[in-house]
């Protein structure tokens, strides 16, 4: 067994450093690297202790003394975005150079497996949109992609723990996140300046492995969960476990802010009720390993999928479990600077968990991006989203959305599709739905004489056509607070029949 299947990659890092007293770097500086512009930039590493170490770039110098036990930092000051290749040196014992570093804005890509899910094909997965065509057409220098492999060890014949430049080659080998390379080349295209993409993500894991212990220690109804694992049989992906080695060895390289695409391994555990208060923590305690209390968190929500016919889950779902969680995932817009792209139009097969258009999906995460992040107001970047109701008489019920633009459409320009509606004995029947105004829809049933509650895509496979004039397709809601069961009974084994 290789030592560094026993040791940590973080542990071996200072080891080495250690045993050779060289000045080392931290993980991610490496040729190609994007540095974060208009923000201080942390440089960090190791070297023996007491050493003088500088750092220099950009005609610019930081020197500090390394600690008692060989850690060293300096923060070197604000640079303005810049494409030229330049050399960032480091001074100590030795001298490390890193080249052909560029200036711009860098993100962290993050999740499970559909923002795993690389540009080109995949065992066991349909291959992304067009894949073929995008790959070639995939040559763009300034977007550099850092790749870390799973539990932050490469794998064999994987690029991997350095930055390469984007190119159809590379985007290959390093099989790279096809949601996050089309926000980068969005945003390159877009800003004019260079874009770092920092991709790290493991397929079929839940949340709570990539919480740190002080996420599940901030909020009392969380505290207990760090001692839950799920899938025990796999090494690294119990809680706490993917922050320690996927996401601690990148703290704090000097990022603009996060993308997240995560949860349906939450949703195979019903866990509706608890993931907004999962994904606060998380998104709390990044900021706080980072120290930027206001970097964005853009999130994208889970697309629609048959999750009640499967019965390999652990809990066998309602196909409500799916909207009972998407309601989560809404909810977790009241924290501040965070923004979700909806994704219930983006889907043709309702039994591949792995929808295969994720340039929509980059583009989306994008638009949040450049209309929040980097102030262009022209932009409407948001899905509409529920924002009250009334009845109106004559069983007719008006309901009220927010960020319509200038004004709600429906997207193939047929009839608007799935609202439901019901009276207070909470019996839900297809609803006829249509435009009134701007920004509002006027909801009715034959059936209900007094409507009490509507729903709109309040089902696991629900395929909604209400959008605002960006296209952007609305967020499904329910106005009531009614029970809705997310799990269905196992069925009891029958006791064996008795020999006559």
């Amino acid at each position: 067994m290789r030592i560094s299947r026993l040791i940590p990659l973080p542990a071996l890092f200072l080891l080495a450093a250690v045993l050779r007293a060289d000045v080392r770097c931290g993980l991610p500086f490496t040729d190609h690297m994007v540095l974060q512009r208009d923000q201080p930039v942390k440089v960090w590493g190791d070297s023996a202790p007491g050493e003088t170490v500088t750092v220099e770039f950009a005609g610019r110098a930081k020197t500090t003394a390394a600690a008692p036990d060989g850690r060293w930092s300096v923060a070197l000051d604000p640079l303005p975005a810049s494409a030229e290749p330049r050399t960032l040196i480091v001074h100590g014992h030795n001298t490390v150079t890193f080249s052909d570093v560029l200036v711009g804005e860098v993100w962290l890509c993050s999740g499970q497996s559909n923002m795993e899910k690389p540009l080109g094909p995949r065992a066991g997965q349909k291959p992304t949109d067009d894949y073929e065509a995008e790959v070639r057409r995939a040559d763009e220098p300034r977007l550099r992609l850092f790749q870390v492999p799973w539990w932050a060890e490469p794998k064999a014949g994987v690029t991997g723990l350095r930055w390469v430049p984007c190119t159809p080659e590379t985007v290959v080998q390093t099989e790279f996140s096809a949601a996050a390379y089309y926000f980068g080349r969005e945003l390159v295209r877009a800003l004019g300046v260079p874009v770092g993409l920092i991709h790290s993500s493991f397929g079929g894991t839940q949340i709570e492995a990539w919480m740190p212990a002080a996420a599940f220690a901030s909020d009392p109804a969380l505290r207990d969960l760090i001692h839950v694992h799920y899938f025990a049989w796999v090494k690294g992906v119990q809680p706490t476990e993917l922050y320690q080695s996927m996401i601690t060895p990148l703290v704090p390289y000097t990022l603009r802010g996060f993308l997240w695409y995560q949860g349906e391994s939450n949703v195979m555990q019903a866990d509706g009720a608890l993931y907004t208060a999962k994904q606060r923590a998380l998104i709390a305690s990044w900021r706080a390993a980072w120290g930027e209390p206001d970097a964005p968190f853009y999130y994208a929500q889970l697309a629609p999928f048959d999750y009640s016919r499967w019965d390999k889950f652990a809990k066998l779902l309602t196909p409500e479990a799916l909207p009972l969680f998407w309601a989560a995932q809404a909810a977790g817009l009241a924290v501040p600077h965070t923004g979700m792209v909806v994704t219930t139009d983006l889907v043709r097969d309702f039994h591949d968990i792995h929808p295969t258009d994720k340039r929509d999906v980059g583009l989306r995460l994008a638009r949040l991006a450049l209309a929040d992040t980097y102030g262009r107001r022209d932009l409407l970047a948001v899905s509409p989203q529920f924002a009250g109701m009334r009845v109106l008489g004559g069983g007719r019920m008006e309901l009220t959305f927010r960020d319509a633009g200038a004004g709600l459409a429906s997207r193939d320009g047929q009839p608007l599709t799935d609202f439901t509606i019901a009276g207070a004995d909470r019996k839900f029947v297809p609803a006829t739905a249509a435009i009134a105004g701007a920004d509002r829809v006027i909801v009715s049933s034959p059936a209900v004489a007094e409507p009490a509650a509507v729903r709109f895509g309040w089902d696991e496979t629900a395929h909604p056509n209400l959008v605002n004039s960006a296209g952007l397709p609305a967020v499904p809601f329910r106005t009531d607070a009614w029970p809705v069961i997310a799990e269905r009974p196992r069925p009891v084994a029958a006791a064996p029949a008795k020999a006559p």
